[in-house]
Order: C-alpha cells, then sequence, then structure tokens
C-alpha cells in the first residue's frame, strides 16, 4: 500500500475506523434525539457500519433522516475524539450512572486483565476498544447514509432482548455514496427474491421456514445446471455416489460433528436411537470409502455427491435461497496419497476454474487457518496450510489469510465470486483433511504391500445449489444465457392463422432438444413481445401470414435486437451453438 493511500478506503484498516466512528457518531445522534434509548454495540462491517439500540419500535424513514441530519451536524462540529481507561469498577460504575446496562454487562464479562477503554466526543462516550479517526470533522457528513432498521437479538441469543439495529455506510466523498446507492437500487430490481416470483422459479411459504419449493421453470433451471455439474466432473474423472439423508448419533460422534456441530443439526430418535439429519456430506462419504479395500491404483479417487442436507439456521439469519435450512450440496472427496496432495488441489482448482469462467464469474482466494475449535496437532495443521499455500501459489495465483475460520478437521481455500455488480460470494471451498480419515480409519494398500492412511479433501464448486441460483439470478438479473434458461424460445403467432404453424414450430425444436413455448392469445403481437421480454426469455420467433408463406420465422432477441427473417433451420442452428458453446449473452 503506497503511503498517499494510507487513509483512504483502498486501505482496508482505515475504511473499518472511518465506519466505527460513524457508528459512533451515529450512537451519539440517537442520544441527543432520544435520550431514553439505551445503547448496545456498534461496529464496523464489510459494508458499512451499524449500532443496535434497545427502543421497542423499529425507526421510521423520517426517523431514520432525522438521525441522518443530526449526524451531519455532529460532523460538522468537529468533535475530538479522546481515549482514555478506567478500573473496572470505576467503568461499571460510570456506565451504571449513565443508565446502560448493557455496557455494564459487556464490562462485566471482560477478561480480568482487559484494558477498558472508552472514547468521548462532545457530551457522548461510549465503552469502545477502537480505534478512531481523531476528529468526528473528518467524516464527511453529506455522504451518511443510514440504509435499514431490523431486529436483532443483543448478542445473537434469541431468549435475550430484541433490539433494533440501525445500519450505515458512508464515504470519503458524495459521488462515491451516490455510486453506492446506484448500486444498490440495481441490487433491489436484481433481488432473487423478487425474480424468482416474478419469472416463476421458486418460492417460499410461511408453512416451511427456510424450506424452498421450486416450481416447473425453476426445476429446469435446477436440473440444467446438475446435467451441466455432472458432465464437468465426469471430465475430471469423479464417480457420483448417494448417502442417506439420516445417520446414527454413533457415526456423527466418530466425525466430530455431533461435539463441533450439534446446534445446527437436526435429530429424532428412531428405536430408541439417537438419529441426525445429515447437515453435510461427509460421513457418509467415509462409510463408502470404507466399504472396500483400496490399492494405491485406485488413487486418487474422486467421489461426488449431490446431497440434500438440512441445518438448523436461526429464523432472522434466513434469507431466500441465500441462506435457507434445506439445500443440495455439490460435495465432492477426493482421497490420495501424500505425494498426490499438491496436483490433486491444483487439479480441483483448474475444475473450479472452468466452472466459474462459464457463467463469467471472477474470484478471490482466501486462506482460512486452524480455528480455536479444532481437531489434530498444530504440526498437522501447519503442514496442511502450507501444502495449500504451496498449490495455489505455485499456480501464481493470489490469496489472503483469514485467520481462525479453518474447518474443526482441516484449513481450507475458500473462493469468493464477484458478480456483474461487483458484489461478492463465498461459493466454492476446498479443505484439506487427514483427521477424518484417521478417525474412520480409512486405508489403502502401497506400493510396498504395506496398509497406509489416505488424506482426503473435501470440495465443493457452486455450494449450495440453492444459493448459487440466486447469485446466478442475481448475476445475470434474470436474464440467464440460453443453454441455462428454463425457456429458450417464445414463439409469438401475429394472427390466429399462424397458431398451427406456430405449434410445427414448436414441435420441431422440442424434438431437437430445445425449451420453447408459445402464445397463441388473440393480442397485439407489441404486447406479446413486450410480456416475453419481461419474462427474460432469449429469443423470440414472430410468426404471421408472410412466414407461412415463406416458411420463415422473424428472429428477436430479449434485448430488442431483430435479427430478422430466417429458415427455422438457420435459428435452429444459431441456437445450437449459443448452447453447446454455453455463450454468456
Amino acid at each position: 500500500m503506497s503511503e498517499e493511500n494510507i487513509y483512504t478506503f483502498e486501505n482496508e484498516t482505515y475504511r473499518k475506523t472511518y465506519w466505527h466512528t460513524c457508528s459512533h457518531i451515529l450512537a451519539q445522534a440517537m442520544k441527543r434525539l432520544h435520550p431514553e434509548v439505551k445503547l448496545a454495540i456498534g461496529p464496523s462491517i464489510d459494508n458499512g457500519f451499524y449500532y443496535d439500540f434497545d427502543t421497542p419500535e423499529p425507526f421510521s424513514e423520517t426517523q431514520l433522516a432525522e438521525l441522518e441530519a443530526e449526524m451531519r451536524k455532529i460532523c460538522k462540529e468537529k468533535l475530538k475524539l479522546e481515549r482514555f481507561e478506567l478500573p473496572r469498577d470505576e467503568a461499571v460504575k460510570f456506565m451504571e450512572e449513565k443508565g446502560e446496562p448493557y455496557k455494564v454487562e459487556l464490562i462485566n464479562d471482560l477478561p480480568e486483565d482487559a484494558v477498558i477503554s472508552f472514547y468521548k466526543q462532545g457530551d457522548f462516550t461510549d465503552l469502545c476498544a477502537g480505534p478512531h479517526v481523531d476528529s468526528t470533522g473528518r467524516i464527511k457528513g453529506n455522504a451518511i447514509k443510514l440504509t435499514a432498521c431490523n431486529a436483532a437479538y443483543w448478542r445473537g441469543d434469541s431468549s435475550r432482548q430484541t433490539l433494533q439495529r440501525i445500519y450505515g455506510v458512508a464515504f470519503p466523498k458524495k459521488d462515491e455514496l451516490d455510486e453506492y446507492l446506484q448500486r444498490i437500487e440495481e441490487a433491489k430490481k436484481r433481488d432473487h427474491r423478487k425474480l424468482g416470483r416474478e419469472l416463476g422459479l421458486f418460492m417460499l411459504r410461511d408453512e416451511g421456514p427456510g424450506f424452498p419449493f421450486f416450481l416447473p421453470k425453476g426445476m429446469v433451471l435446477k436440473n440444467t445446471l446438475l446435467d451441466y455439474w455432472r458432465e464437468v466432473h465426469k471430465k475430471y474423472g469423479y464417480v457420483e455416489i448417494s448417502t442417506p439423508i439420516m445417520l446414527n448419533r454413533q457415526l456423527w460422534e466418530r466425525s466430530g460433528h455431533w461435539d463441533h456441530y450439534k446446534n445446527n443439526m437436526y435429530t429424532t430418535v428412531i428405536d430408541e436411537v439417537d438419529f441426525a439429519v445429515k447437515p453435510m456430506n461427509c460421513p457418509g462419504g467415509m462409510l463408502v470409502y470404507a466399504s472396500e479395500p483400496h490399492s494405491y491404483r485406485d488413487l486418487p479417487l474422486r467421489v461426488g455427491e449431490i446431497g440434500l442436507v438440512h441445518r438448523h439456521e436461526l429464523s432472522g439469519a434466513l434469507h431466500g435461497l441465500f441462506r435457507v435450512r434445506c439445500f443440495n450440496q455439490d460435495d465432492a472427496h477426493v482421497f490420495m496419497t501424500r505425494e498426490q496432495m499438491q496436483d490433486v488441489i491444483q487439479e480441483t482448482v483448474r475444475l473450479f476454474d472452468e466452472v466459474y469462467s462459464t457463467f463469467g464469474l471472477s474470484y478471490t482466494i482466501e486462506l482460512s487457518t486452524m480455528p480455536e475449535d479444532h481437531i489434530g496437532t498444530v504440526e498437522e495443521w501447519e503442514r496442511n496450510q502450507d501444502i495449500l499455500k504451496a498449490a495455489i501459489t505455485d499456480m501464481g495465483k493470489d490469496f489472503v489469510i483469514n485467520e481462525g475460520d479453518g474447518a474443526f478437521y482441516g484449513p481450507k481455500l475458500d473462493f469468493h465470486l464477484a458478480d456483474s455488480l461487483g458484489r461478492t460470494w463465498q461459493c466454492g471451498t476446498i479443505q484439506l483433511d487427514s483427521q477424518l480419515p484417521e478417525r474412520f480409519e480409512l486405508e489403502y494398500v502401497g506400493e510396498d504391500g504395506q496398509k497406509h492412511r489416505p488424506v482426503m479433501i473435501h470440495r465443493v464448486v457452486l455450494g449450495s445449489i440453492e444459493r448459487f441460483i440466486g447469485v446466478i439470478t442475481e448475476h445475470f438479473a434474470g436474464a440467464f444465457p440460453a443453454w441455462l434458461s428454463p425457456v429458450q424460445v417464445k414463439i409469438l403467432t401475429v394472427t390466429d392463422r399462424a397458431n398451427g404453424y406456430a405449434g410445427e414450430i414448436a414441435a420441431a425444436l422440442d424434438a431437437r432438444g430445445f425449451r420453447p413455448e408459445t402464445d397463441l392469445r388473440n393480442e397485439k403481437i407489441g404486447k406479446k413481445i413486450r410480456e416475453a421480454t419481461l419474462e427474460k426469455i432469449p429469443y423470440m420467433l414472430v410468426v404471421g401470414d408472410r412466414d407461412i408463406e415463406n416458411q420463415t420465422v422473424s428472429v428477436r432477441t430479449r434485448g430488442g435486437e431483430d435479427l430478422g427473417a430466417m429458415s427455422l433451420e438457420a435459428f435452429a442452428a444459431l441456437l445450437e451453438e449459443e448452447v453447446r458453446t454455453r455463450t454468456i449473452k
């Protein structure tokens, strides 16, 4: 980072410090306008900041605008931010006198040797570890926007007080805020929940919160995606399996999931034995490997599974297809010798490259290291982390370190996809694991005739199929490439006389493996074209008397391009090539 960029948003530390200071300005504005409100916490986050307040009702847009105006006043006051420390008993007394019970609880929960610090700005003081900018005048008041107010549980605990969380964002320049808000408006238009309804892809019902229903067109999209997944994985030498949706407690204890993941698992009792609905496919994959003997000649063994998994997510975390309670995960496990590890990791990255480029998605890589809650020795973790680093470095790929966020059984590479709006989504992951093969006593016979322990990777490329559909729905704004579109062609008749000809065209296209629909309604052709365009269908074939006479179709694209009249054979060849090459447009 060059020195001139230290105090810009290119510097992540400065950006978070700037937003953290904004959260304090929001809290100060709140106490000025609503002194009865109690303060909870207010951190910076990846795309701005928030502050949680104890107040019974959410804030209206008018009230948020009033808070914004007060924040701008505080920025103009150029209040100095001053840090000071207090001993624990004085800190508790200080916050008790201010009537801030949440701050008192936070102080009491700090470790005995913790430094308890506060930041003061004018008439406002908050418990905070910092850091902050030196003055509220550093914040550009005309580039602050409070974006939402939602309910949130105190400390994420559904049994505790419900608070109101106010989100905001701020930038050093007004035009940067304007650009950001434009992106947000575009994102609203692309919201997969809205498009899912409009395009008839899926629905969500109160009868099954977090359990999506896929509609006929959504199933076409989903199955086309899975057909592509199977094609790619066959090319890379994978075999496909299916493992049970429910397995007994003993298995989950053996894998470590019962101890490390139980709160996210749905459980039941069958014949007086505890069972769990699988939250991931890994243990079933272990049993499949262990079901028969293996030689070093079998390795690497690449095993894929589109497994239906269930995870107990909090109701407040559910969000369309992005966060659900049941989904299909495109898990795969590759069993290998230690000598094969780097080659297998690199082969997997190449598979990821092929898949993501098909959808026009770029990515960044994050290496997640050993968490506090882990199994295995530090030496094993460090060795596996070094192998992951070496594999991607050798491929010329950059990565950043995400300390302490590995899976409990091993370090991982997470692939964060960038969509057409520049937003990132964590979809793919490669997790290097030498722990589960040990726990399940997996073996292979080596060249020396002796038994050895394999190592393995857990990996997904799409991740949750449902979530990936949400991502690409927003990425393409519902205008899927022709190969992926649930309906590829809509045949529109100008008059009733063309209905028979339209049916013949639809039958011919269907026979060639395409997905056509007809619109034979007695409506004006302009209305039919507008509606087909809103449905985001790649191609429209307009047929009238002249087309019947000449045995042609008049071709239009959803983008409004008129390709003119051509034979059905010529159009079919055009579409066939687009589907074959999986063209993105």
